[in-house]
């Protein structure tokens, strides 16, 4: 099978699209025959091996897995011994931060893992690139306990975590104001936002408005920066660990002191959250931004333009043809 390969640690130079041997489903795993992947923030980190923590869970000199693609979506193609809830020929979508392996034509995943059936009416280009950045603002959104009638500012809203959690925030039904550059200002308002900043005409910062919960999805700010948008008891949560690691150091000391308050939560990978987003996806209360599509072959190129800081949404790698 065809495979995108990297066997060092680099950027987009170091993939190669080969051909490698074909996995076998081993007992309560299946095998998918994949027809659509993405390329993400976290398939970027473990590319390149960075921040350095990122190599405790990829390998310190090399990486052990050395066919990236997280999220994924296809067909089962078999079933290990022992699978009942899954069968041969389901149309499947699913996310593994583990083993990845999605950007190939095809991968396995345990059956009790983050896989479900796709939601009717939805291609498998739609749905691959539902889980990374949605789980990632799902986990953000239930640390900061956010719920119906607060008020949330959404710094970044144009990326993978910041498209789902400005739609995720509305769904909860809190007031969304979502910080963007000019050419995406509609694109924001679609998706739920009460209020929508242009960052290049006016510093957010300075809203005369005080915010429940202030959302950084891009790590650009700080809580320095925020602290005096936040209410009295209002948080503070980066998707980034900050210039000196100061987030996960500001969550350990504010919760000691003061009461505006840093989070900085572990994402957890869960099937219940899975399901949840595919819930949300079937109602219509979710769907993920799609940016550019690219082929199998093109994967460097996809890599270079997830690195290029212009990306919106989410970009999709078409492994093989849908139908």
């Amino acid at each position: 099978m065809r495979a995108a390969v990297h066997t060092k640690y680099g950027g987009p130079e170091v993939l190669r699209v080969e051909n490698v041997d074909k996995p076998s489903p081993r007992p309560g795993e299946l095998l998918i025959k994949v027809v659509a992947a993405s390329v993400n923030r976290t398939d970027r980190g473990f590319l390149r091996g960075k921040p350095l923590l990122v190599r405790l869970f990829s390998g310190v000199g090399k990486p052990k897995q050395q066919t990236l693609g997280n999220e994924f979506a296809g067909r089962v193609e078999a079933v290990g011994e022992g699978v009942t809830e899954f069968a041969v020929g389901q149309d499947v979508f699913g996310y593994d931060g583990y083993t990845f392996g999605g950007q190939a034509e095809y991968t396995t995943i345990r059956a009790t893992g983050m896989v479900a059936l796709i939601p009717a009416g939805m291609t498998y280009a739609e749905v691959v690139p539902s889980t990374e950045g949605a789980h990632y603002a799902l986990n953000i959104i239930r640390a900061a306990g956010i719920f119906a009638g607060q008020n949330v500012l959404i710094y970044g809203a144009t990326g993978a975590i910041g498209s789902a959690a400005v739609q995720l925030v509305k769904h909860l039904g809190a007031r969304v104001t979502a910080v963007c550059g000019t050419p995406h200002l509609a694109l924001v308002a679609s998706l739920g936002a009460d209020r929508v900043v242009d960052y290049t005409r006016e510093d957010f910062t300075q809203l005369d408005e005080q915010f429940d919960a202030v959302l950084d999805a891009v790590g650009k700010s700080s809580f320095g920066a925020c602290k005096a948008l936040l209410a009295p008891r209002g948080v503070y949560v980066s998707t980034e660990l900050g210039r000196g690691w100061q987030n996960p150091l500001l969550a350990i000391r504010t919760s000691m002191f003061g009461r505006k308050k840093v989070l900085f939560p572990i994402p957890k990978d869960t099937r219940e959250d899975l399901n949840f987003l595919k819930w949300l996806m079937e109602i219509g209360a979710f769907r993920p931004v799609i940016d550019r599509t690219f082929s199998l072959d093109e994967i460097a190129a996809a890599y270079r333009y997830v690195e290029s800081g212009v990306k919106v949404g989410n970009v999709v790698i078409r492994v093989a043809e849908e139908g």
